[in-house]
């Protein structure tokens, strides 16, 4: 049985300490790293397996009602793993001989305080509390952004001036539950941390999961190489995910949208699922069953 099941279904802090902690038990050679804190002072892992000099990196938990991102995410490590340590195919490929030419790292929850926030309330923000309770008008069921109330996935400095006037116009100016995009680009601590893992050079093509849609975005401004729609397209075929292309308030200020500006390398925003967020964990095993071969694919592509 998988340590996602036996642990757990609500990615908090607690339920992931206990699964990362059983992963690393039972597969000697994943890796688990800090690589930053947030706004609250809580970790934000890296769990890597294979070559560290090239990698694939998936990226989940940047909202806080969409964590269910991090469980797949962690149940996906945890399936590869398994793979890796028998020597067996998944989905049929042999990926253990394969992460030895291309590893993967897997940042389980960008935005800890947010998923924190979305679970336990506004106690959880700690010296950040009063605001969360102000601008959540006591429902913080609600709440996307980090425990400073800015939205990390409106952070990021591709497209953010225009990201920000479009916000101004459907009157977000300040700390919010979702969609503000902060004073200035890579303002947060999430964001500059999830930034400053890439720019190590190691990443030759990223993946961002977000809830929900069924969705996949690839492209970004004038960015539309035919290697990216290829990917792209591969992903969707195995998944059955529509293409789409983000507009309005989902364009723009977003880390799939920054590492394709800044790298001009593919990366891919992946809306897992369908319904309202957060997703009830009853659907958890249908998404994950229906995304496990575009997991794998996006790994060897």
């Amino acid at each position: 049985m998988s340590c996602i099941s036996m642990l757990g279904d609500k990615a908090d802090r607690k339920t992931r300490e206990a699964v990362i902690g059983r992963l690393l038990i039972d597969h000697a050679f994943l890796s688990r790293d800090t690589i930053g804190e947030s706004r609250c002072a809580r970790p934000i892992d890296l769990l890597t397996v294979g070559n560290r000099k090239k990698q694939v990196l998936f990226a989940a938990g940047f909202h806080g009602m969409e964590w269910i991102t991090t469980m797949l995410m962690l149940r996906f490590t945890d399936e590869l793993c398994a793979c890796v340590k028998k020597g067996k195919s998944m989905c049929g490929i042999r990926v253990g001989t394969f992460l030895n030419r291309r590893g993967i790292a897997v940042i389980p929850c960008v935005n800890p305080d947010g998923v924190e926030i979305q679970l336990h309330g506004a106690g959880s923000a700690g010296e950040y509390r009063e605001l969360v309770e102000r601008v959540s008008m006591g429902d913080t069921g609600h709440w996307q952004a980090n425990a400073a109330g800015v939205d990390i996935n409106h952070n990021f400095s591709a497209g953010w001036e225009d990201l920000k006037r479009l916000e101004l116009e459907s009157g977000i100016s300040s700390p919010s539950p979702t969609r503000y995009g902060g004073e200035a680009p890579e303002s947060e601590p999430e964001t500059r941390t999830i930034a400053s893992y890439c720019r190590t050079g190691s990443i030759s093509h990223a993946l961002a999961f977000h809830s929900q849609g069924e969705e996949i975005y690839w492209s970004y401004g004038d960015y539309k190489e035919p290697e990216a729609l290829r990917m792209a397209r591969l992903m969707s075929h195995s998944s059955g995910y529509k293409l789409g292309e983000a507009e309005g308030l989902a364009c723009g200020g977003g880390f799939k949208d920054w590492f394709v500006e800044k790298f001009r390398r593919p990366a891919f925003t992946v809306e897992v699922g369908l319904g309202r967020n957060p997703l009830p964990p009853e659907q958890f095993d249908g998404i994950y069953e229906r995304l496990r071969e575009m997991l794998v694919l996006a790994v060897v592509l």
